[in-house]
């Protein structure tokens, strides 16, 4: 009777242990998520933009089986197109004013964003002067010309105290200053030339991303935009269509980016120039 008991324990462990074998080995495979392809818009990436892309890109894949293309562009027009059109499935360039601003001026716009990215403050460079107060009369000032970067770039020289707006008016326009005690000649140019100009012109507010693409010392920034609950408009984000919002595949991208992995290639890319923005408290 022990021997027959004996024997029955020993067929009950052997089951039970190559039970527990297949339920692990099937839950490996079960785990295993589909590979996909997921295609990011970028705008004049950095060397910096490419290493924190990299390091998103490692970690999607290494946790959610998806590999991240890319498609670059040199304007801020051309990425959100191409998602639109289905050209790309998501860009990653642009500020949620700048999308709104986008939406609004294009009524068969469906683009909307997922997730947050970083926060680039703008700031005013100079290499004629090392603070706003030293800036003379007459002076030119060279800014951004597409609508939103535009108001915001304003605004930030409301901040300075060198203009005053219309407060009223929520995206500005140079025909919305009212008060420009020291004359500056405040000048709209494409966002990519803005940098280059600096030699040029007394002032220039440079976009982050341009800044780091035209290796614009930091040291040349005499003011930084306020970082506050006010400015949280002008973070960056990654957007897709409403329609394609959902896909879990876009949803584990920004899982991917917003890692600790993530946010360390960000302070160490960029330093004071740009940071994470979607654990930012106010």
């Amino acid at each position: 009777m022990k021997k027959s008991t004996k024997w029955i324990v020993g067929i009950i462990v052997v089951v039970v242990i190559v039970i527990a074998g297949f339920f692990s080995f099937g839950g490996s495979l079960s785990g295993k998520q589909k590979a996909q392809t997921v295609t990011v818009g970028r705008v004049a990436p950095s060397k910096g933009d490419e290493a924190v892309w990299s390091t998103v890109a490692k970690q999607a894949k290494d946790k959610y089986n998806i590999t991240i293309k890319y498609k670059d562009f040199t304007d801020y027009v051309q990425p959100n197109k191409a998602v639109q059109n289905g050209e790309i499935d998501l860009n990653s360039f642009q500020t949620k004013q700048y999308l709104d601003v986008w939406n609004a001026a294009h009524k068969d716009s469906t683009l909307t964003s997922i997730g947050y990215s970083i926060t680039a403050p703008l700031r005013l460079y100079s290499h004629k002067v090392t603070n706003v107060k030293d800036l003379k009369k007459g002076a030119t000032i060279v800014i951004d010309n597409d609508a939103a970067n535009q108001g915001r770039s304003l605004k930030l020289l409301q901040s300075a105290g060198l203009i005053k707006l219309n407060n009223s008016v929520t995206t500005p326009t140079p025909s919305d200053i009212t008060s420009n005690p020291k004359h500056f000649k405040i000048t709209p140019i494409d966002a990519n030339q803005t940098a280059r100009q600096l030699d040029d012109v007394d002032a220039a507010i440079v976009n982050g991303g341009f800044a780091m693409a035209d290796h614009v010392n930091i040291k040349y920034s005499i003011f930084k935009e306020p970082l506050n609950k006010t400015n949280k408009q002008y973070f960056n984000v990654i957007v897709a269509t409403k329609k394609n919002q959902n896909k879990q595949a876009y949803k584990d991208v920004i899982k991917a980016y917003q890692t600790k992995a993530v946010k360390n290639q960000i302070k160490k890319s960029y330093g004071e120039l740009e940071q994470p923005a979607w654990d930012i408290k106010f």
